[in-house]
């Protein structure tokens, strides 16, 4: 039986924007095959393998659907994917859309227990997984954990490696005549994908997107983005499978008929070598990623490359002294997204534009109803009450990107989403009176030290200001007398750094003492998690075992 998927979003609401043209109301294989008529010879992407063209990637796309549907995968039924970034997943993607299954990608080097509570939650009945991939061999885990999953039929072994016995081998399924494949016309405001969220719970957080969502409302933030209306050639740092990577197959190939350049798995060398060989127009990444490419540019070396048409920084926030670099090494104008895959989306733009009021936090822009409007409520109130303008409250959103539902959690549900729709974020910003957005933090992020609230975002936001920090997370520490105790890891540009130095320079911005780190971690860089974020709790365990902390004034 196929896990429950219903529209929270008023059906009105869906069908308006669709009739006005916000959404273009098809499905996205639908999307895709009219690009590959229309251009069958342009490049549709650029992997370790090489490059492919839209007319070789839809006939891979349709005998792995063809192989699949041989399979018993039909409408509805929900279909994992751990696939690292290359053919295989984009293929994936297409192939799931054309048989209006619902695709549950994440991304490799997640561990077997997270991908089993996923693939248990969404009653998936098959798994395209990596025979092996950087040493972990996600097919045979998966296989292995089959006992525990009882809706799952199929695991099915992709890429290099060995094919455990009782798996299907993703070649044997490419073998397929993709003329016998019909594809479903599934309708465009039925879920298509499933997008997983970190969040806060014990569990990743599942949502789960229509196609409409994904080419409509998220298409319509990188079509803003599109100045010439080109079609757009995005390097994607960060992995297809998480949020962030939804802007790939569904947006820029489906929705805009671009091409992907995806160079594996991240590292800066690999990130200029891409950016030199294929010359993007847009590069996606987290602050981390576009820090650590700064970092190899600075030390020498680096092949020049074409500016691009913007860097599009998200995932987590990113600083004034990172966009300033980045637009000046980068040569293009650098575009701050705040989104999550909750259903919310706000960003910068590609002119800078007069300069925003002064004000806390980090700027995101103005909302763009094309994509997603945005209010500020007063917290914890049931419903949506909003707060007087220039006051902080909870980021709320609606609009033709918000997602459906969070899979399989009723409880998610009643506390993110209100009746009418709207999207509780959990984050706190202010809206000013030009309607810019401005991003304070999270209302449950927050370190608790003696019964006082820390915001790790707020201290990081002014180390980072430090021209000693080329990056830096703040985490909570357990402290058997104040309960927690902030602690600051800091990839330090050059030379050394003392906790006596940062904690001077936040009393200089003006952060009260009780709120500065007692706690430094130098570290080359920050571990990053398989969605390509800082690896919050890895820093958070290094720190733990650090020894004593020093006392905060």
């Amino acid at each position: 039986m196929s896990v429950d998927l219903p529209d929270l979003l008023p059906a009105a609401l869906r069908r308006a924007w669709a009739a006005d043209g916000t959404c273009p109301d098809l499905d996205l294989y639908s999307l895709y095959r009219a690009r590959r008529i229309a251009h069958p010879e342009r490049t549709a992407l650029v992997d370790a393998e090489g490059a492919l063209t839209y007319a070789a990637l839809d006939d891979r796309a349709r005998r792995l659907a063809a192989g699949l549907a041989g399979l018993g995968v039909g409408p509805g039924d929900v279909v994992g994917a751990q696939l690292a970034n290359g053919r295989d997943a984009v293929a994936a993607d297409l192939a799931l859309a054309a048989l209006g299954a619902v695709a549950l990608p994440f991304p490799a080097g997640r561990g077997r227990r997270e991908a089993v509570s996923l693939l248990g939650r969404a009653r998936a009945v098959a798994v395209i997984a990596a025979a092996e991939h950087r040493g972990d061999r996600h097919a045979a885990e998966l296989l292995g954990a089959a006992g525990e999953l009882p809706a799952l039929r199929h695991v099915v072994a992709a890429g290099p490696g060995p094919v455990p016995e009782g798996a299907v081998a993703l070649s044997a399924l490419l073998e397929c005549d993709p003329a016998a494949f019909r594809p479903e016309r599934p309708d465009p405001d039925d879920a298509a994908r499933i997008l997983v969220s970190s969040g806060s719970e014990a569990e990743p957080k599942m949502v789960a997107y229509s196609h409409n969502a994904l080419a409509g409302g998220r298409g319509n933030f990188l079509g803003s983005l599109l100045p010439d209306g080109r079609a757009p050639r995005c390097l994607f740092l960060v992995p297809l499978a998480s949020a962030f990577g939804s802007n790939g197959t569904p947006v820029t190939l489906a929705r805009h008929g671009g091409t992907l350049v995806l160079p594996g798995h991240f590292t800066p060398d690999a990130a200029l070598a891409a950016l030199a060989a294929h010359g993007p127009s847009h590069v996606l990444g987290v602050p981390t990623m576009i820090r650590m490419v700064l970092d190899r540019i600075a030390r020498g070396g680096a092949e020049p490359f074409p500016a691009p048409t913007a860097v599009v920084v998200g995932g987590s926030p990113l600083d004034a002294a990172t966009a300033r670099e980045a637009r000046r090494v980068f040569g293009c104008p650098v575009v701050n997204l705040y989104g999550s895959a909750d259903g919310v989306n706000c960003h910068t733009g590609l002119s800078d534009g007069p300069p925003a009021a002064p004000g806390p936090g980090i700027v995101a822009g103005r909302p763009d109803p094309r994509v997603a409007d945005i209010r500020i409520a007063v917290p914890d109130v049931p419903g949506l009450r909003e707060a007087p303008r220039g006051a902080v409250g909870e980021i709320v959103a609606r609009g033709p990107m918000t997602p459906l539902c969070y899979v399989a959690a009723p409880e998610l549900d009643a506390r993110y989403r209100t009746g009418d729709g709207w999207v509780r974020t959990g984050d706190l910003g202010v809206l000013g009176e030009d309607g810019t957005l401005r991003v304070v933090g999270r209302l449950k992020d927050v370190v608790i030290r003696g019964g006082a609230n820390i915001s790790p975002a707020e201290v990081e936001i002014e180390l980072a200001a430090h021209p000693g920090v080329r990056d830096v997370v703040c985490v909570g520490v357990p402290d058997a007398l104040m309960g927690e105790r902030l602690a600051a890891c800091v990839v330090p540009r050059a030379g050394a750094l003392s906790l006596a130095e940062l904690c001077a320079h936040l009393d200089g911005r003006g952060l009260e003492r009780g709120r500065h780190p007692e706690h430094l971690l130098l570290v080359e860089e920050l571990p990053l998690t398989p969605a390509g974020k800082p690896d919050r709790a890895a820093l958070r365990e290094r720190c733990a075992g650090q020894g004593p902390f020093a006392r905060a004034g």
